[in-house]
């Protein structure tokens, strides 16, 4: 059964009002042929929009229904195309920011599901929480009350599953676009009281791009960016506390993840990045050493989570790239 026939389109969007029974109605026909093409994934986004009211159960259902769509049933199967992506945008946001958190779910959860996504679709995804902290305001931060200039733990969840999703089902390492958004809300939450996990997942997601410029053979995400022990015991939480902690606590597990490359591995690294950029249609920005090394402390002004950063790679002792080796020499009276 048709989805546009098991309910009035017109009707609900006259009425402006989202009901259970209309869910349960979509649902019904949804589950007699799984099947959501086009106009009825245009016609779902509508509703979305023209309805002020939505019943709790809407919000679930808009989702997996418009995933299953753009991931499962629009083709290449499996994968998010720039102009499934284009697409998308053009339905959740206006002006570059995201209509209501219900749209902004939805797109988290296609990259999520997606084995491949275009890097601007992450990026755009990052940027929404990047101005969420950075302004205080938008749908992500609705009814947080929240200062600008502060991130709490959902929004390092969120950034976290971003990341992880971005990673699929290789070992890319984090991108420039990526770390571009990190360092950004690095700089704007400078001073604030924030996120117990977010020093490490910052310090982590760099260090990840560090590595990979430096020739190294990148873990999974999940373990690159898994949380580290020390964060779960809720004592000291000064500077000083952090860097230690983040230094001693991950000495072994950075070895054994991170190895240097062979020449004929890095080959191999390179065309499965090519063989995404060719299924989704768009370049992978990489975060070269010499964008890092103009990234980290930079104007001479080194933030916390940068000297954690410093304190990270030098108590691993690895062998990185000389722009970076530099930077950290010039830094480490600072960290």
């Amino acid at each position: 059964m048709s989805l546009l026939h098991a309910i009035s389109v017109s009707d609900i969007r006259a009425r402006g009002t989202i009901c259970e029974a209309d869910v349960l109605a979509l649902r019904r026909a949804f589950n007699e042929d799984g099947v959501i093409d086009s106009t009825e994934a245009e016609a779902l986004f509508g509703l979305h929009r023209a309805c002020s009211q939505q019943d709790a159960t809407w919000a679930d259902c808009f989702v997996e229904m418009l995933t299953e769509h753009v991931v499962n049933q629009a083709k290449p199967e499996g994968y998010v195309t720039a102009e499934k992506a284009d697409w998308l945008l053009a339905n959740i946001s206006v002006d570059g920011i995201i209509g209501s958190r219900t749209e902004f779910e939805l797109l988290v959860t296609i990259l999520d599901k997606a084995r491949w996504s275009p890097q601007g679709l992450v990026a755009f995804a990052l940027d929404q929480i990047k101005r969420a902290v950075i302004d205080g305001a938008g749908p992500l931060r609705a009814g947080k009350g929240l200062e600008a200039g502060v991130i709490d733990e959902a929004e390092v969840e969120l950034l976290k599953r971003i990341l992880y999703a971005f990673g699929g089902d290789g070992n890319i390492a984090i991108t420039r676009p990526e770390a571009e958004a990190l360092f950004a809300i690095d700089a704007a939450t400078i001073g604030k009281i924030n996120a117990e996990s977010w020093p490490d997942l910052f310090v982590k997601a760099i260090a990840n791009c560090v590595m990979a410029a430096s020739g190294y053979a990148t873990p999974s995400r999940e373990q690159a960016l898994a949380r580290e022990t020390w964060l779960e015991r809720r004592g000291d939480l000064s500077l000083g506390a952090v860097i230690n902690g983040m230094a001693n606590g991950i000495l072994g597990g950075l070895l054994s993840a991170y190895r240097q490359q062979s020449g004929i591995e890095r080959a191999i690294a390179t065309l499965e990045r090519q063989k995404v950029e060719i299924v989704t249609a768009q370049e992978i920005e990489v975060a070269d050493a010499a964008w890092l090394a103009e990234c980290i402390g930079r104007d001479g002004s080194i933030s916390p989570n940068e000297s954690a950063l410093v304190a990270f790679l030098e108590a691993n002792n690895a062998i990185i790239a000389p722009e970076l080796s530099t930077l950290l020499a010039r830094l480490r009276p600072a960290a």
